[in-house]
């Protein structure tokens, strides 16, 4: 079930709404119930204040009697003071105790009437007192502040404040004790908890349902390119993602898209491939069986043996072109190829191409133009290799020239590089095609009519060696006019005379 990004996704963001919920409502109600302790505390102990020092300054003019004496006969005076202070704090409670911690006298009193009186005095037959723990605090207190039920003194949690009386020497004789019940504000962070949840809950539904719109509209194309990535592996790669606005989604959509295309047109290549190989190897290898089977049987004169013996020879070259082809691009592909990089002038070597193309040049009647920068230009590479590029590109230009066009190949200093490029007027190459014309096995079908012999692996092989000298090569076109191939190498100083002791850098790929 987890597996899904989808439902992780949605787990993940209902655990951290829950997890927010938990944490917002708890700090919620603790700075609520921390502000409504320190209130009440703070009102509790100034009740508390108030009732010690009306009770101390009364006392002290009463003469040499005890404190319950004294409260037994100040009841009338204090029990109306101590019920007018009950508006101050809701559900307030006033104890007056003595010394002991024995409880004297009761004001306000909701839940006490059974220990008390009418007049706040303790009715006889009944005792109340604060715990030994309390009584014992007080003795070393200026004021005892709690929130609890005060050891076993009531039943439930109270707020309560305890302020020792004390007299002049400084002995406690009494103490005021000022509490109120818990309940108002526990029904408060109650209803306080219930509104933050219930609302809480719907904006966790109104952003549940928003998320699972978007998780959707993400993962949908992702689920779309699992199923196309299944069909591709099947063979189909005709399958295409559906694309939906410019996001970073979209852009991966776009790109598998791309990918889907370079596979369906390599493998499209690749088949089209097979089927020229088999038929270039097919034709030679059955002109030739034939050729040979009617010279043997006599069939052919003996004065045209040595005609049909040439043509199986120029078909004989054809096949070990091809073959060395194929071999050539397995060893490059399989890192068996070493590249000799050594200083050599690509302009002479420019030169020597053309002179050898001199009769195909002509027979074409074509306005051929050599253009460099100087007459000798040096470059660092394969030499071999390079002439194996230029070569190949300079033939395709021929081959592919319109009757009296033009043919220009050129050697252009370029900072730290010598740019070479081959043009030719006549058919080109169509835009569509540019992208795909150094792919293995490609060759247009446009170009089927003028090129016979080849099976698209001379600009593969090209791009490979011109990769591996880390140089670039590339191809601009305008369908119909002209097309000019373009390839890059590193640029070298004139290397030293043969008869230098000096060593000429050779240098192995």
């Amino acid at each position: 079930m987890f597996k899904s990004v989808f439902v992780k996704y949605i787990s993940a963001f209902m655990l951290i709404n829950i997890l927010s919920i938990f944490l917002s409502t708890s700090v919620i109600t603790t700075l609520v119930n921390t502000y409504d302790e320190n209130n009440k505390s703070r009102a509790l102990a100034n009740i508390a204040y108030s009732v010690t020092t009306f009770i101390i300054d009364d006392y002290s003019t009463s003469g040499e009697i005890s404190f319950n004496d004294y409260l037994n006969k100040s009841v009338y005076p204090i029990k109306p003071m101590l019920d007018s202070l009950d508006g101050n704090v809701e559900n307030l409670i006033i104890f007056i105790a003595d010394g002991d911690g024995n409880v004297k006298l009761i004001g306000g009193a909701p839940n006490f009437e059974q220990y008390a009186g009418p007049d706040g005095l303790i009715s006889p037959g009944e005792e109340l007192a604060y715990p030994e723990s309390v009584t014992a605090s007080l003795q070393d207190s200026s004021g005892i502040s709690r929130s609890d039920t005060l050891d076993g003194f009531f039943e439930e949690k109270h707020f309560s404040y305890i302020k020792p009386i004390r007299t002049k020497t400084g002995n406690v004789v009494g103490s005021v004790m000022t509490c109120t019940m818990n309940s108002d504000m526990d029904d408060l962070l109650e209803a306080m908890v219930k509104t933050i949840i219930m609302s809480t809950l719907w904006l966790m539904l109104a952003a549940l349902i928003a998320v699972y719109f978007i998780t959707e509209r993400l993962v949908s194309p992702i689920r779309a390119m699992s199923r196309a990535s299944r069909a591709f592996a099947a063979g189909r790669f005709d399958v295409r993602v559906e694309v939906n606005g410019n996001d970073e989604v979209a852009e991966l959509a776009s790109a598998f898209n791309n990918m889907a295309n370079s596979l369906q047109h390599s493998t499209e290549v690749q088949r089209l491939f097979l089927a020229n190989v088999s038929h270039d190897l097919r034709t030679p290898m059955t002109s030739i069986k034939g050729y040979i089977e009617n010279i043997q049987s006599g069939a052919i004169p003996p004065d045209k043996v040595p005609h049909y013996l040439e043509i199986i020879s120029t078909e004989v070259t054809r096949l070990s072109s091809l073959v060395w082809s194929l071999l050539d691009i397995t060893k490059i592909q399989a890192g068996e190829r070493k590249f000799d990089i050594k200083p050599f002038d690509i302009c002479e070597m420019a030169r020597e191409i053309i002179i050898f193309s001199e009769q195909r040049l002509k027979a074409k009647n074509l306005d051929v133009m050599f253009d460099a920068d100087r007459d000798n230009m040096f470059v660092n590479a394969d030499r071999e290799a390079i002439h194996q590029i230029l070569s190949n590109i300079c033939d395709n230009a021929i081959k592919f020239s319109k009757e009296g066009g033009r043919y220009e190949v050129s050697v252009k200093d370029a900072g730290q590089k010598t740019i070479v490029s081959v043009y030719n007027e006549g058919i080109g190459i169509a835009e569509e095609e540019l992208p795909y014309v150094f792919d293995r096995f490609y060759k247009s079908d446009k170009s089927r009519g003028l090129d016979k012999t080849g099976v698209g692996l001379g600009l593969f092989i090209a791009r490979t060696i011109i990769e591996a000298h880390n140089e670039t090569i590339k191809v601009e076109s305008e369908y119909g006019k002209w097309c000019r191939f373009t390839f890059t190498l590193q640029k070298a100083n004139r290397p030293a005379p043969a008869n230098d002791d000096r060593r000429n850098g050779e240098t192995v790929l």
